[in-house]
């Protein structure tokens, strides 16, 4: 029986998890990123989890990891140092993506875009747009011949919320919701209308910068990330919504890393 693989993707406010059995991804997680955590306790953690779906840690025979924390990457080397058999990837310089990588210093690029990018390559082909809204809302441009061209990065909904709560005195967090309106008739609908819509409106006009730069034809684009579900739907540009898009990019990497 082919050995499960639990890809891993630590985002700096989140990280995604995902354990597959062959090519089926049998159970999935979002948890708060701990930037100091120990191997010890990432074992603790992923074993409850795995409990959690009948599994076993000891039963995972690879671990792949894209990371923008370094220092969470070393630990989990030394989580998968502890199982005998268990075989453990990073994305990074090195690892076998089969993304050509055309900007000034491939290794600016944070593991994450270079997932996002396999995977929708995979799914939609070139050339196509990647929007992730993450800690940062990334844009990835892919070209017709499937090669990663570069992008764009700007804030992230949660960050731009959080800082305004912090210099505004009259202002506080939110839990964000869908404007009913633009014109908000209370400063919760006001963060809400700003925000949502406001994000809306600054994807519409990047994509269409990168679409525009990339050339004619059909420019297909998807979106992941965990405030996607909130914005796309007030955007114009985005076609499809993929939440699991990073865990499928990273069971492509390793399929293309795996020893003979």
């Amino acid at each position: 029986m082919e050995a499960s693989l639990l890809a891993i993707d630590i985002g700096n406010t989140q990280t995604v998890a995902g354990l597959f059995s062959g090519d089926r991804l049998q159970e999935h997680w979002r948890i708060a990123t701990e930037p100091h955590a120990t191997a010890d306790q990432l074992t603790a953690t992923f074993a409850s989890l795995l409990a959690l779906s009948g599994s076993r840690l000891d039963e995972v025979g690879r671990i792949i990891v894209s990371s923008v924390v370094p220092s969470l990457s070393g630990q989990y080397e030394l989580l998968a140092g502890r199982y005998r058999g268990m075989e453990v990837v990073v994305v990074g310089p090195g690892t076998r993506t089969g993304l050509p990588i055309l900007i000034n210093n491939p290794h600016e690029v944070g593991a994450d875009r270079i997932v996002n990018a396999v995977a929708a390559l995979d799914q939609l082909g070139g050339p196509c747009v990647v929007v992730d809204f993450g800690t940062a809302t990334t844009f990835c441009a892919i070209s017709p011949e499937g090669e990663y061209l570069g992008g764009a990065i700007a804030p992230g909904v949660d960050v731009s919320l959080e800082a305004l709560a912090a210099r505004a005195a009259r202002l506080s967090m939110v839990e964000l919701c869908e404007p009913e309106t633009a014109i908000g008739k209370t400063t919760v609908a006001s963060l809400c209308s700003g925000v949502v819509l406001g994000f809306a409106g600054l994807v519409d006009r990047m994509v269409g910068s990168i679409r525009e730069e990339l050339g004619s034809g059909t420019i297909a684009t998807i979106a992941t990330g965990g405030n996607a579900g909130l914005i796309v739907p007030h955007t114009n540009s985005l076609d499809r919504v993929d939440p699991l898009l990073t865990l499928k990019g990273l069971k492509l990497i390793d399929a293309r890393n795996q020893k003979e």
